[in-house]
């Protein structure tokens, strides 16, 4: 048997998500789930609102004429994604040359008789999507930037925190489509900086963790950049408080492995690591590994892991529209895939999973309908 539920966030000051579940919630079968909330309402900036719309267009007032207005969220959703990003981009980029030029000229006249370096670029971990989960210094940074450079995970919620004068540029990537290159991405963040900017480079969870900070910040150190990492709540803590699941536990986990379920050249079997992986007293955390867990699964039974290991599936954990698939490893990847579970899915396998409240295989059936917040 396999639980899908979904689990209400707590309350945030920081925003005012709206939640369609009904209080008392009890868990429904994976085969017969059917989410009521449509992917508009989504918290995340893979679909567009008319706030973000109005602030990626950065519709500034002057001589030149003004970019055509955006299209209206309801008509962007009926038209091709990829597209409606390729447009965004094209639309932008003059913009980009212009805010370019305004630093460097503010930059000049401010350093007349002085010699002023460069700014400081700030990697900064926004967490698994809940915006309570912001540390207090990267609140401040974010409300400090000059310009914020963001990925698909960082949520509107977050954006809403940026300052009204500083600008947005959407770089995210998704399978099989990226908005910008990673190379494009560092010449962006080191042409700011330059130009005397305070450039915050956004990105979902830690930035430190399958979240390219590392390249960026060797790329930008090697040009003399300073640069500043603000960590963020890495999605396998932030998602397994959520459901009560301890990553370690004294006599059930005695370590923690985090995995990536895509290879860096994009293949689709990256369980060359199965074999090591495969140790029952560790939990593995696996992001991005939707399309490769039926094969990761397989391996690490094949491997030794047993057949009836705890997992877990979380869908857009930490916010209102989580949603958590439960099953024993052997039907893991059945039962998510009943689900209709889509990215961004975090993976837990490990016996700390069946600690949690929600896990479904109790000794009495009665005890696993458990209500939540």
């Amino acid at each position: 048997m396999a639980l899908v539920q979904r689990i209400p966030s707590f309350s945030s000051n920081l925003r005012n998500w709206k939640s369609t579940n009904p209080t008392n919630h009890k868990p429904v079968s994976s085969l017969h789930y059917k989410t009521q909330i449509t992917a508009s309402s989504s918290p995340f900036t893979e679909k567009h609102s008319a706030e973000r719309y109005q602030r990626d267009q950065w519709l500034y007032k002057s001589s030149t004429p003004s970019p055509s207005p955006p299209p209206s969220p309801s008509s962007s959703n009926q038209r091709d994604e990829v597209f409606v990003r390729e447009n965004d981009i094209a639309s932008q980029l003059p913009e980009l040359k212009k805010l370019l030029e305004v630093l460097r000229e503010k930059r000049e006249s401010g350093c007349r008789g002085g010699d002023c370096g460069a700014g400081d670029v700030f990697l900064v971990g926004t967490g698994p999507g809940d915006p309570e989960l912001l540390t207090l210094k990267a609140v401040r940074v974010i409300q400090s930037a000059d310009l914020l450079l963001y990925d698909r995970l960082v949520s509107n919620d977050v954006l809403e925190l940026v300052a009204p004068d500083a600008r947005l540029l959407y770089v995210g990537k998704t399978a099989g489509y990226h908005s910008r290159t990673q190379e494009e991405i560092h010449e962006l963040l080191l042409s700011f900086a330059e130009a005397g900017a305070t450039v915050v480079r956004l990105k979902g969870g830690d930035p430190l963790v399958f979240g390219r900070g590392g390249e960026e910040m060797d790329f930008l150190q090697q040009q003399g950049i300073r640069v500043q990492v603000i960590p963020g709540i890495t999605a396998a803590s932030g998602i397994a408080a959520e459901l009560g699941i301890p990553l370690t536990h004294r006599g059930v986990a005695t370590s923690v492995r985090f995995l990536t379920g895509h290879s860096r050249k994009g293949g689709t079997d990256p369980l060359f690591v199965a074999e090591n992986a495969a140790d029952p007293d560790t939990t593995l955390v696996v992001y991005m590994g939707l399309g490769t867990l039926p094969s990761l699964a397989q391996k690490l039974m094949d491997h030794g892991l047993p057949c009836d290991t705890p997992a877990v599936a979380v869908e857009r954990g930490t916010t209102p529209l989580q949603r958590n698939v439960f099953a024993e490893l052997k039907d893991f990847a059945t039962e998510i895939q009943s689900a209709g579970l889509v990215s961004p899915t975090l993976i837990i396998i490990g016996k700390v999973v069946e600690l949690s409240p929600f896990w479904p295989h109790c000794a009495k059936e009665s005890s696993c309908l458990v209500e939540t917040r």
